[in-house]
């Protein structure tokens, strides 16, 4: 409807969805349709509509077309009324309990919330302090431990409960991965799209250059090459596209020089800064430690620079995996650099709308990015990169790495290198398990583009950073700050 430009048309599509008055999977087709009305408007950009009067769905668009917004905060997003307030970290006893003579439930448990009641166990939850050890006794597994989905994986602590029980984010904690939205079995937790304003531009016949993160591979298709996926976004109206791991490459390139002037003697450790989620959450809770995150540019803001050079006034849009992007271009350091930010899953639905298909009839792959920058995607490649090239530049140098995938592993990390355990290390932090490959707007499954990814690093034509046709544009790229 966006590329049709109907947007009275966009109140229909909750009817579309959800036809008749029999429900799927709710309680009733009326609240489907009001859930579907509510996505809509975070595919839009737009904040959720209040309830206390009607309003159109398509309320606002007019901000949400400024050019300077990139949508309306906050990005990641709870539908209340689509939450089923599921229960939060408490263990529960289930009817497996045989009600043993023994009951070491009882015995193990350090604050006594544990008692047998007419011959089965109870918790009593005030006293319950959520230690597992009852669980872990229990020789029937007749004790059970509750977790809510999203704040299980949610790795700062930023879901808790508002006073209906049902998900509430902190945003002074949240740092935007989108694993809770990818978490929710209940489809009420998303983020908030750039699709609609991307399309208005497209219609506007404005050039729009694609930068695509390495991730893409296997997103689309085991066979889908970078020639293939160029193509089918020509089709669909893009003027160009241009692969993240040229400035990967230049982020490598300066990570490598900072880590050999500045470790150890002026830092401790150096940590990759091309994760923003992560690169938030450890300046943000560990402040003493700012300065030890590298303060290189992202891959994603390198190659817009360079995009930039030759197509000034062009329109940038970063495709990637992750939601933490858009928090990352809506910055006022970047917001002049890049202009949209979809993931794979959003392109995708841009694709089905203009029955764009991409085939993979090409595998071959774009030859200005080595390898070390295509293995950005996967855990581990970034310090890969950084630590080849270090070794290239200063032979015989051992260079101590450690990774983290995933907020809570990130976590311990910074904890770790509090204590003084990471002296001398470049560590590698990554916000979502596995990598890149497996960010909230992902399409493939990560095993898949992780495999396909690394081939792709393994069997490039250019391998270290420093061979890149690039190489030498770092100055001039950190100059325009």
């Amino acid at each position: 409807m966006a590329f049709d430009e109907c947007l009275d048309c966009i109140g229909d599509i909750p009817y579309e969805i959800i036809e008749g008055d029999i429900a799927t999977y709710r309680e009733s087709a009326f609240l489907e349709r009001a859930i579907v009305g509510e996505r809509i408007r975070l595919a839009m950009g737009l904040n959720l509509r209040p309830n206390d009067k009607r309003r159109p769905i398509t309320e606002g668009i007019e901000l949400a077309n400024i050019p300077e917004k990139y949508y309306e905060p906050q990005l990641i997003n709870i539908i209340k009324f689509a939450c089923n307030a599921c229960p939060t970290n408490s263990y529960e006893v289930t009817n497996m309990c045989r009600g043993c003579l023994a009951h070491p439930c009882v015995e193990v448990c350090p604050t006594k919330a544990v008692s047998m009641v007419n011959g089965r166990s109870v918790i009593d939850q005030d006293k319950c302090i959520k230690c597992g050890l009852c669980a872990k006794a229990c020789p029937y597994t007749a004790i059970i431990h509750h977790e809510r989905p999203c704040a299980k994986a949610c790795g700062v602590d930023a879901i808790g409960s508002d006073e209906f029980g049902r998900a509430e984010i902190d945003y002074d904690k949240c740092v935007s991965c989108g694993m809770c939205l990818v978490n929710c079995p209940f489809g009420a937790i998303s983020d908030k799209s750039q699709i609609y304003q991307l399309i208005m531009a497209m219609n506007n016949s404005e050039d729009i250059i694609a930068c695509v993160a390495p991730s893409f591979l296997g997103q689309f298709g085991k066979n889908v090459g970078f020639n293939d996926f160029k193509r089918a976004l020509i089709e669909l109206g893009f003027k160009d596209c241009i692969e993240v791991a040229i400035g990967a490459d230049i982020c490598t390139i300066e990570e490598a020089n900072d880590f050999l002037e500045k470790v150890p003697n002026d830092l401790d450790f150096l940590a990759t800064s091309c994760c923003p989620s992560w690169s938030i959450m450890a300046k943000t809770n560990y402040p003493d430690y700012k300065d030890n995150i590298s303060m290189a540019l992202t891959p994603m803001v390198f190659t817009a620079r360079l995009v930039r050079e030759t197509n000034k006034f062009a329109k940038i849009v970063f495709i990637g995996p992750c939601s933490a992007k858009k928090l990352e271009a809506s910055r006022r350091t970047v917001k002049s650099e890049v202009d949209f930010v979809i993931t794979f899953e959003e392109l995708s639905g841009m694709l089905d709308a203009r029955e764009v298909k991409v085939v993979g009839t090409d595998k071959s792959q774009n030859e200005e990015a080595t390898g070390s920058g295509r293995g950005f995607a996967v855990t581990g490649g970034v310090a890969k990169a950084v630590v080849d090239l270090i070794e290239k530049i200063e032979p015989g140098i051992e260079v101590k790495t450690f990774k983290a995938d995933g907020l809570r592993e990130c976590v311990q990390m910074m904890e770790g290198a509090k204590k003084g355990k990471f002296n001398g290390y470049l560590l590698e932090g990554m916000a979502c398990p596995g990598g890149c490959i497996a960010g909230a707007g992902c399409l493939a499954k990560p095993t898949v583009s992780s495999a396909l990814v690394t081939v792709a690093a393994k069997t490039s034509k250019l391998k270290l950073s420093d061979e890149s046709i690039y190489a030498d544009k770092l100055h001039l790229l950190q100059d325009l700050d």
